[in-house]
């Protein structure tokens, strides 16, 4: 080979790998984060949870990728070490549907709907298809889909290129003497674990085997080998994922390592053994891109077979080579569980990454508006164990704003979908505003405590304003949380006439408190506590505003909050004033 055919090899190589990268990246955009919840949620039956391993495996094309996730998904808690057994050992099924794909390029035959079946033939049109849907279409779904279709295009024409660059090599005695070499079971299982391992993917080096296929040189006997040690190889990335996390996460990683090591030590020692008596004459043949699928593919369900019923045994293995001390039960008593979804792994899934964070806040959310609920109770009636429930909610608010807010900074520099876009930065801009309500409650706690050591007591009048005020509030602050929640931006236009009423009434409590300070009905101690608690009320209508208009402007994809607020306000279309009007009549001051 020379240097041009060197370069057209790499050439080929980069395009191959690329190709693969788009068709999965494509597919997993193109499937929202679905079918990661669904592999998340329905793995309970072992039998459906193989099927579900490798269904997932097959669309995203890749089995490290799945290993990953259910690593990700054992060090969270979300699945049981025996549950993620199963998947594992479907995604090692599923991982071979590439090798079929990439063995259309073997076809040849004269017959011409039979040449259609050649990736040569048909990837132009899918990739002129692809092109078509990415440079004329506005919709999110056709942009995917024209990536799924220009990545299958370009991984199939590096396929080709390999085949083209490596075919000179079947005059050269050196690399034939190379191949030869493989024929011996160990170096050949070396050999694949180690190019598997460098390039963390078996479907990419199945692919490279397979084009190997077009030298000719290139017999069963020396890919054999070379497929069990990709198995294994393939193992390295949930590995080298597993560093650092928990004891549980970790052996699910080795799970996945023990499988395909005993699935490999036990078919190559009665593989061997027969052909020592029977000796195989395919080995002898030169190997052929199916030939090498099937191989693949009745391996991994062969492997699957053979220990499936001992799952539980490969799950002690792991338990046995990972084990639990004292030190390790007492920590997993106090690890932080509200935060077990941001796991970093799951990032690499930006919709499974989305949909966490999504639940994460809802979290927040929930226990922000608790916080604030248990602090307005204590103006009515104070007691210190409450008082202490919400210093620890609000820190508990604090802790969530800083973990899935850093986190949602990482998962925002990955290439999202449209729609997790959209929900990302819905995420970004309300958990500051959820926040600052719980800041905002333990101001109001405070000022209970203050009222409470120092013995003070608002008048009658004073406190009916306040509980009117306190109910507005109330209504707000649920109103605005259900909004989030359900992601309503309809219902989220009922908020700002609400929050004007708040102002309104919050206007009209201190000009009457001045007014009672002038006749001696209020003292000045009581006035500035009064303040402080109408103060905070009103900050929190706001942050609920915002929380609405984020909601509304980022449906729009228009976000610019003080213009829309400006033209709600003055606009008849949305109903704004009879919203407004409606609602004051709710809280009348008496």
């Amino acid at each position: 080979m020379d240097f041009f055919g060197v370069l057209s090899l790499v050439g080929g190589l980069a395009l191959f790998l690329y190709g693969m990268k788009a068709l999965g990246d494509g597919l997993e955009k193109l499937s929202g984060g679905k079918l990661e919840e669904i592999l998340e949620r329905l793995t309970s039956n072992p039998i459906l949870a193989v099927l579900l391993g490798a269904g997932v495996t097959a669309v995203i094309q890749s089995s490290s990728a799945t290993t990953v996730m259910v690593v990700g998904f054992v060090n969270s808690g979300i699945m049981k070490l025996h549950q993620a057994v199963y998947i594992i050992m479907g995604a090692n099924i599923g991982t071979t549907v590439t090798s079929w794909i990439l063995s259309l390029t073997g076809i040849e035959s004269s017959n011409f709907f039979v040449q259609l079946l050649k990736p040569t033939s048909f990837s132009p049109v899918l990739a002129f298809i692809g092109i078509i849907f990415l440079m004329f279409s506005k919709k999110e779904k056709k942009h995917n889909i024209g990536t799924i279709l220009v990545g299958f295009a370009v991984l199939m024409f590096g396929m080709d290129e390999m085949s083209s660059a490596v075919k000179p090599l079947a005059n050269v005695p050196e690399f034939t003497n190379i191949l030869t070499m493989f024929e011996n079971p160990f170096l050949g299982m070396v050999a694949g674990a180690v190019l598997t391992a460098i390039i963390q993917s078996s479907s990419a080096s199945v692919g490279i085997l397979q084009a190997l296929c077009a030298t000719g040189a290139l017999s069963f006997g020396s890919a054999l080998p070379i497929i069990m040690g990709q198995n294994i190889g393939t193992c390295v990335t949930a590995m080298l994922s597993s560093i650092g996390t928990g004891k549980n996460a970790r052996r699910a990683a080795l799970v996945h390592l023990y499988f395909n090591i005993i699935g490999t030590i036990v078919f190559m020692i009665v593989f061997y053994s027969v052909n020592m008596f029977v000796h195989f004459e395919f080995l002898d043949l030169a190997a052929n891109e199916m030939g090498i699928a099937i191989i693949h593919t009745s391996f991994n369900i062969a492997a699957t077979l053979l220990l499936f019923p001992f799952a539980g045994g490969l799950e002690k293995l792991a338990c046995l080579t990972v084990r639990d001390d004292e030190t390790d039960l007492i920590k997993s008593t106090n690890m932080e569980g509200d935060f077990k979804t941001l796991d970093l792994r799951f990032i690499d899934v930006p919709g499974l990454a989305v949909s966490h964070s999504r639940g994460v806040a809802e979290s927040m959310a929930n226990i922000s508006r608790e916080c604030l609920i248990k602090a307005m109770s204590l103006l009515e009636d104070y007691d210190e164990d409450i008082a202490m429930e919400v210093r620890e909610l609000e820190d508990k608010v604090d802790k969530y704003e800083d973990r899935l807010g850093t986190y949602l900074v990482k998962l925002s520099k990955k290439n999202l979908s449209e729609g997790d876009s959209r929900i990302l930065t819905e995420l970004l801009h309300c958990i500051g505003d959820f926040e600052r309500i719980a800041d905002h409650a333990t101001n109001i706690q405070e000022a209970a405590k203050e009222i409470y050591d120092k013995k003070l007591e608002f008048s009658q009048k004073a406190k009916e304003e306040l509980n009117i005020l306190g109910q507005a509030v109330r209504d707000i602050v649920n109103l605005s949380y259900r909004v989030f929640k359900e992601d309503d931006d309809n219902q989220a236009k009922s908020v700002e006439p609400l929050e004007e009423v708040i102002d309104t009434l919050k206007q009209e409590l201190k000009n009457r408190h001045i007014k009672r300070l002038r006749e001696g009905k209020c003292t000045i101690e009581m006035g500035f506590v009064f303040a402080d608690i109408i103060t905070n009320y009103e900050r929190i209508s706001d942050h609920c505003s915002n929380i609405a208009v984020s909601i509304i402007q980022i449906h729009e994809d228009n976000y610019g909050p003080h213009e829309y607020l400006e033209r709600m306000k003055h606009s008849d279309e949305v109903g704004f004033r009879k919203q407004y009007n409606e609602y004051m009549k709710n809280y009348m001051l008496p």
